[in-house]
């Protein structure tokens, strides 16, 4: 899911030689034991986030509802890459503007569309009105010490650092305050200036295991 992180992680990751770029975005994405997908996805966020939450599991036949959950959170484990395990859990703005997108995105990916198919369709899902931008900030917790993200060059990265996404469609460096080429020691923009602008803020330590309770 973490297609936000991907551009920064391709920066960030020491290139491996084994990995050729570009390679084994589209196709089948494994599948997970529900109960064991619905335990990663919750430890994405702290409890207070993960614990009352929606979570959604990817099936043979698509996303279906593993917990219908108590608040307007929402959590899963996204995979923009077959071998990426991405547990992401979402605020209310971002449940109801990101997530669609994203989950719509590991659909077509899964069923092998190639990336520009799959690009084109939520641009076209944008315009029909299928999918909207935020409306205020919208916030994504990737949190979770068993994240197993994969560089927009395809290198995997592995947990690399717990972090939340701010979401604020056409944010800059420079609105936040930033003059120059910002680093991660304080938050930078990700895609600054576009429509799936976000503040991506490293945080402290990863979300606890409790967290993780089903």
């Amino acid at each position: 899911m973490c297609r936000a992180l991907v551009l920064l992680l391709s920066l960030v990751v020491p290139p491996l030689a084994a990995q050729s770029a570009g390679a084994g975005r589209p196709g089948p994405r494994p599948l997970l034991p529900a109960m064991e997908e619905m335990v990663l996805a919750r430890s994405a966020a702290p409890a207070s986030v993960a614990a009352g939450a929606r979570i959604w599991v990817l099936t043979g036949a698509g996303w279906v509802i593993g917990d219908s959950g108590t608040t307007t959170a929402a959590c899963l484990v996204g995979r923009s890459w077959p071998a990426a395990l991405e547990p992401a859990c979402y605020d209310a703005e971002a449940a109801a503007t990101i997530l669609p997108m994203e989950m719509r995105r590991t659909e077509l990916l899964h069923q092998g569309r190639s990336v520009a198919e799959v690009e084109a369709d939520i641009a076209r899902g944008l315009l029909e009105g299928r999918f909207r931008l935020p409306s205020r900030m919208a916030v994504v917790y990737m949190m979770s010490s068993r994240q197993q993200l994969i560089s927009d060059a395809g290198r995997p990265a592995g947990a690399w650092r717990p972090h939340l996404m701010i979401y604020a469609p056409y944010l800059t460096n420079e609105q936040v305050g930033h003059a120059g080429v910002p680093g991660l020691e304080g938050g930078m923009v990700v895609d600054p200036g576009k429509p799936t602008a976000n503040l991506l803020v490293v945080v402290p330590a990863f979300a606890g295991a409790a967290a993780a309770a089903p």
